[in-house]
């Protein structure tokens, strides 16, 4: 399969702001595929060679890719620069080089996609003395036969930026019409790949063996589940009778949320709950779950930091494990516990359809097998049967140093990537009107002014709409930030920065820089009112009017453990919104009352 079709593809995605026409053009570039090869283009489109939880990247830096034009080329570096600061992209300098260079003869041999995905796999894994050079040549091989277009898109393809506004579940829609031609079959994909995480290997399965197949994928230990995700709801009356006067109540521990598999070979892996791998983080969680007496398993649960007597400590002291370096003096002066709450395999036996009565059952069972029991344990639970027994164990909860509780139906499967009510998470009221923090996606910026300058002044945020797969905004946030938040911040959006606004975001507002909807921040705000000028919500209220936050303030946490589809959505902010109005009326009868 000629690259050339990749590369036509990848340059009308990007002058199309429709996911509508995004899927159409997905559709008819898998269905020029050749069934082998759909899995490799399922990732190439994502702008990746394998699957996140590998956690193998190709990571070129630009200062390397523009010696490989430079060899590749002939050309100085100054005129590389030149072109840098005329076009700001690095691929768009690629294909300008490559158009005016007649070097390219017209016997050069035409890229393939088998050709660029072998070689990118091979820089990918060049390390080692002597790998940036021998990278640079690789690359340079590549450009050397590509055309002006293809040079674009591979250059942006090794930087990280090939930015083509393509989310899992466009592939997911696109996968569903080009090969069952019914885009309601998405749904039986989107399971394989929750249960999977492997959008490749999704891609793989229907294309080569049909739908028949992708119905009996099962969770695997080594590939990490999509997380099944709470509900928030923020009275014990409205929990309880939600539960119907029965449920399992956990306390929602301050940490870190972590999948740990051990797989048949005995290696044991642990997934964020962006399921990224972070095994070298907690060494000692490692140690903990191998001492467990099973051959295979997924489990899981809160890693918590905690303090000499085994009480637990704030989220803040775990970031202290999050570095490269340093590892084993971090563990001794920040230790952990693994508070476990789930099990979705056991020795080659898939739990995550029974219920949780069932799979808490399974865990203790697992527990009481593991020597390990300091360092691993079970998330405290109770059963409650009305408010005042959720309030009791919510007062408990808060004295161990936890934020609060999730509610569990006890009868309920675990739904792998799903959000609903079968968890509720409950937190104390802290604030008048609007209750629990608010995590929201950064979209757009403006720039800063006096002591800003030279940062992002003010965010446009936007949370996720499940149904439509898009992100819509809710406000815009300036304040809360230090200057030391600025400068961090900046720096981790640049590199999300695309020219215009993303096509699964819906905005009405302007802004100065968009970006990819990538990093999520954690806001407060004084209440939820209803805006002409934003989209999240919009007309569900009120004709012509979206949900927006009142004064709303950054909290000083970057949610990096959450993906933007983790993000507040906006059925929740409506219901908080709703839930506003709800204790307005009540407060109001309690005056006329009196």
């Amino acid at each position: 399969m000629e690259f050339s079709i990749l590369s036509d593809t990848f340059d009308k995605m990007t002058r199309t702001q429709s996911r509508l026409e995004l899927t159409a053009l997905l559709v008819e570039a898998i269905k020029k595929t050749p069934k082998p090869l759909v899995s490799r283009v399922a990732y190439l489109v994502q702008g990746k060679l394998y699957p996140d939880f590998l956690g193998i990247e190709i990571g070129m830096a630009e200062k390397t890719v523009s010696k490989a034009i430079e060899r590749a080329y002939g050309v100085e570096s100054t005129a590389i620069q030149k072109l840098m600061r005329k076009t700001g992209d690095l691929g768009d300098v690629a294909a300008e080089i490559s158009t005016q260079k007649v070097q390219q003869s017209l016997s050069s041999e035409k890229l393939t996609v088998e050709k660029v995905y072998s070689t990118l796999e091979e820089i990918a894994k060049t390390t080692g003395s002597g790998s940036a050079n021998i990278r640079m040549n690789k690359l340079g091989s590549l450009l050397n036969s590509a055309t002006n277009l293809e040079a674009k898109f591979l250059v942006r393809f090794v930087t990280g930026k090939l930015r083509l506004g393509v989310a899992d579940f466009t592939v997911l829609d696109a996968l569903a019409v080009a090969f069952t031609e019914d885009k309601k079959n998405r749904t039986k994909l989107e399971k394989a790949y929750n249960l999977t995480n492997d959008l490749g290997f999704v891609a793989d399965t229907l294309a080569n063996k049909g739908m028949k197949a992708i119905e009996k994928v099962k969770v695997t230990a080594g590939k990490p589940v999509r997380p099944m995700l709470a509900e928030r709801m923020e009275s014990e009356d409205e929990i309880i009778e939600k539960m119907n006067h029965d449920a399992a109540a956990e306390y929602k521990l301050d940490g870190e949320r972590v999948q740990a598999h051990k797989t048949s070979d005995g290696n044991l892996v642990l997934f964020s709950r962006r399921l990224e791998q972070i095994t070298h983080q907690y060494m000692d969680v490692v140690e903990a779950l191998k001492s467990a007496a099973f051959k295979e398993f997924i489990v899981e649960g809160e890693v918590v930091a905690i303090d000499k007597s085994g009480k637990y400590r704030p989220f803040q002291e775990l970031m202290h494990r999050r570095r490269k370096h340093g590892i084993n003096q971090a563990m001794k002066d920040y230790p952990v516990v693994i508070n476990l709450f789930d099990i979705l395999l056991l020795e080659g036996r898939a739990l995550i359809d029974e219920h949780y009565d069932e799979r808490r059952k399974s865990l203790e069972d697992f527990l009481q097998k593991t020597k390990s029991k300091d360092r691993a344990m079970l998330v405290p639970a109770r059963r409650v049967k009305d408010s005042s027994e959720i309030d009791s164990l919510m007062q408990e909860s808060l004295s161990a140093g936890c934020e609060g509780l999730v509610v569990k139906d006890p009868k309920s499967s675990y739904t792998a990537g799903a959000r609903g009510f079968a968890w509720i998470k409950f937190k104390p009221e802290y604030r008048p009107n609007v209750r629990d923090t608010i995590d929201l996606v950064i979209v757009g910026a403006n720039h800063g002014m006096g002591r800003r300058a030279g940062f992002y002044g003010a965010y446009l945020l936007a949370a996720y709409d499940q149904e439509e797969d898009m992100f819509k905004t809710t406000t815009k946030v300036g304040t809360g930030f230090s200057d030391a938040d600025l400068e961090k911040i900046s720096k981790i959006i640049e590199k999300y920065r695309l020219p215009e606004k993303s096509p699964r975001v819906d905005a009405k507002v302007t802004s100065e820089v968009w970006f990819e909807p990538k990093v999520v921040i954690e806001i407060i705000a004084s209440e939820i009112t209803l805006s002409p000028i934003y989209t999240a919500g919009l007309d569900a209220v009120r004709q012509d009017s979206g949900l927006a936050l009142r004064f709303p303030k950054f909290t000083g946490k970057i949610r990096d453990d959450k993906s933007p589809e983790d993000a507040t959505t906006v059925a929740e902010l409506l219901e908080m919104y709703q839930s506003q109005v709800r204790q307005f009326k009540s407060e109001k009868q309690e005056v006329q009352k009196v």
